[in-house]
Parts: structure tokens; C-alpha cells; sequence
């Protein structure tokens, strides 16, 4: 494959440039994007590659693809929206705006207990299949029928699919509206940003496969686990993006369609205090609001250390994504990953078609990040 790098780099962000071209000339990636904004302004947006499964087809400026668990950054957005607006409180009960919530022993958890992964709802009781996540009313009636897996609030155990079906459902409560829709209106179309949580039939030319990743290695898992409850049932079908049923539904944990120009231009509000380009999503402190920590310690799914704030993942001493205190990031299934740094204004996003078998970044994104921040200094 010929390695030409298409978009805008500026020249003091050319260690990006490199390490991007690195990734492929390594074999590392496919097709991919990465992005960077520093005070709103685009300081890096590139791409380059082939889509998956076509005839030699190049990755393009409007490609877009399935980003997965990036998806996530965007739904908590929305929630910080409404938090910043009064109309949410992070540390009211859930049934307070949802009481059917409130069945099973699940009458004390908090939204705040949503953000951060530590409901204990981390999937499913009843056996499901992924076109199942298509279905939002049936995966929520199951989800009001069933007990918390362990103490609310306690511990965090990442969830997976379900924390973007619990906050839809809180979304429409509060506003009437779904969260796709609410995202859409107050996010994207304000800002011009390119990315879908449900996707219409007129962007299909526009979405690229994905590359499934190689199988994970569930061998020594205890099958009664938490770990082994969430990501068996069902096991995850990266294949699923494919399918119109899970384009086109609302899933907002994982199905979101956009680029790294895309996922950057979003995030460049918050890195910036709320407010780009003269368009202010929410103030200040609720920005800040994602940087109020709610767990610290071994992730009951992930098996690795994971500081959760409001919605998004936080440095630890043994995961340290920036320099900066004040920097948040999540990633998706297979590689893509995003960082917000308020103190360094800046937003960062990288999306391939090429999945790995992690889940919040690997090394592509890594070195690309570790780039980013030599060169701002």
C-alpha cells in the first residue's frame, strides 16, 4: 500500500505527521485519522489508507467509521450539557427522574453511579444477542427488572453497552427527546461536527468497515465473574457495524460514526472551557465537572486500575495519559481513542479501521499522543 498522507499538519506539529506515517509504515494500521485542535484551531488533520473489504479503495477526507466506545465521551457530553443546565443532577437518584428505575434493590443509585461505570449494571441478566443493543425499550425494561451485581457506587465495572441505554432512557425522561436526537440538535449541528449516534441511509457511501480484531483470549476467566457476565453475554460482534439494524439504531456507548476531525472539533469546546468559535455548549465549571472523581481502583470488567470521573476516564499513577492535571480521555473497542486537556486547550482523536483487541487505545494511539504533546511543549 502506497503511504500518502492527505489534510493539514501545522509545521510545529510535524512529530504527528511522522509517527502517523510510522503506523503505517509499520503495518500497523489500514486506514485511519488523527486529529488535533489547540484553542479551537485545527493544528493537525490528517488521514491516509485503504477502507476495509473494497477493492483498493482509499480512506477519505468525510470517511467515517464506527468508533465504538468513544462513543461515550459524546453521551456524557450531553449529560454535562443538561447537568450545566439544571434540568440533571449528577447526585440525584435515577428514579427520581426514572421510577421504574427503582425495582430490585436499585432504588439508591445515583446518576453519578451511571457515569462512572459503578451502577453495577455492567450487561445484561437475561441472555441476549448484540441486535438485541438495537432494541432500546426492550434492553431498558430489562435493565429496570434486574439487581445491581455488586454495591452501587463501590467499585466500577465498565459498562459496556448498557451505560449509553441508561442514559437515553434518562435523556428522554428529562427532555422528550432521545439522547441521538438531543446530541444531534444541541452538539453537532451547532458546531458542524460530523459524527452520528444513528446513522441515516444517506451517509452509508460515507462509512468505511471495520478490520475485526483477533479473537480475545478468555481462557482462566471464571465464567461466574463479572468480567466473564459482561463480555459473554453477548460476546462482542465487531462485525455487528455492518449491519443497518445497528447503524441506524441509537446506541449511545458504541455505535457513534465519526473521524478524528470530528471527534476533535466536539471535544475542542471543552478543551477550551465550554465555549469555540463563539458557540458555548456549557460553562466553564461543568466542564470541570468531569474531573470530580467517583472511583479509583481495579475495574471489575477491564482488570486493570481505571479513575473514573463524570463520564470520562482520568490519569492514574500507573495510566498516565497527559502531563496535565486537568485531562480526560476514553477510547473504543479496537483503538480509537480521544483526550481533552483543559490546560493545554488542546483536543486530541485518532480512528482507524484497523481494531486491536483493547479498549481504551494501543500504541498507535499512543505514539501519536506522546507526538502531540512534544510538541505543544
Amino acid at each position: 500500500m502506497t503511504i500518502d498522507v492527505q489534510g493539514y499538519c501545522a509545521p510545529e506539529f510535524s512529530a504527528v505527521k511522522q509517527a502517523f506515517t510510522a503506523n503505517f509504515e509499520a503495518g500497523l494500521d489500514i486506514g485511519a485519522s488523527v486529529a488535533v485542535t489547540v484553542s479551537g484551531v485545527n493544528v493537525v488533520d490528517l488521514w491516509s489508507g485503504e477502507l476495509v473489504d473494497t477493492d483498493g479503495e482509499r480512506w477519505q477526507k468525510d470517511t467515517i467509521v464506527n468508533v465504538w466506545s468513544t462513543t461515550k465521551t459524546m453521551a456524557a457530553i450531553v449529560m454535562l450539557i443538561l447537568a450545566d443546565r439544571g434540568e440533571l443532577d449528577f447526585y440525584r437518584k435515577v428514579s427520581s427522574y426514572w421510577p421504574e428505575f427503582a425495582k430490585n434493590g436499585k432504588q439508591d443509585i445515583e446518576v453519578r453511579h451511571i457515569m462512572s461505570h459503578s451502577a453495577g449494571l455492567s450487561s445484561i441478566e437475561q441472555p441476549v444477542v448484540m441486535n438485541d443493543f438495537c432494541d432500546h425499550e426492550k434492553i431498558i425494561k430489562m435493565l429496570e427488572g434486574q439487581a445491581p451485581w455488586w454495591e452501587p457506587g463501590s467499585k466500577s465495572g465498565y459498562h459496556a453497552i448498557t451505560q449509553g441505554h441508561l442514559q437515553n432512557e434518562l435523556v428522554r425522561r428529562i427532555t422528550g427527546q432521545s439522547l441521538g436526537a438531543f446530541f444531534r440538535t444541541q452538539v453537532t449541528d451547532p458546531l458542524g461536527a460530523d459524527f452520528h449516534i444513528g446513522t441515516s441511509d444517506s451517509l452509508l457511501p460515507r462509512i468505511g468497515f471495520l478490520k475485526p480484531p483477533e479473537p480475545r483470549d478468555m481462557q482462566g476467566m471464571d465464567a461466574n465473574s463479572i468480567a466473564a457476565r459482561t463480555m459473554n453475554n453477548p460476546e462482542m460482534d465487531a462485525r455487528a457495524p455492518r449491519t443497518e439494524a445497528w447503524r441506524s439504531a441509537e446506541i449511545p456507548a458504541a455505535n457513534g460514526h465519526g473521524n478524528a476531525r470530528s471527534v476533535a472539533r466536539i471535544h475542542s469546546a471543552i478543551a477550551c472551557g465550554g465555549e469555540v468559535d463563539g458557540i458555548r455548549l456549557l460553562s466553564e465549571a461543568g466542564c470541570r465537572t468531569i474531573f470530580d472523581e467517583q472511583t479509583n481502583g481495579i475495574d471489575l470488567v477491564l482488570g486493570t486500575p481505571v479513575r473514573f470521573g463524570m463520564g470520562f476516564g482520568l490519569n492514574t499513577e500507573s495510566r498516565v495519559f497527559s502531563p496535565n492535571a486537568n485531562a480526560c480521555y476514553w477510547g473504543g473497542w479496537g483503538g480509537s481513542l480521544s483526550q481533552i486537556d483543559l490546560d493545554a486547550e488542546m483536543s486530541f482523536a485518532y480512528v482507524m479501521n484497523r481494531m486491536r483487541s483493547g479498549t481504551t487505545g494501543d500504541m498507535r494511539a499512543a505514539t501519536l499522543l506522546a507526538a502531540t504533546y512534544s510538541s505543544l511543549g
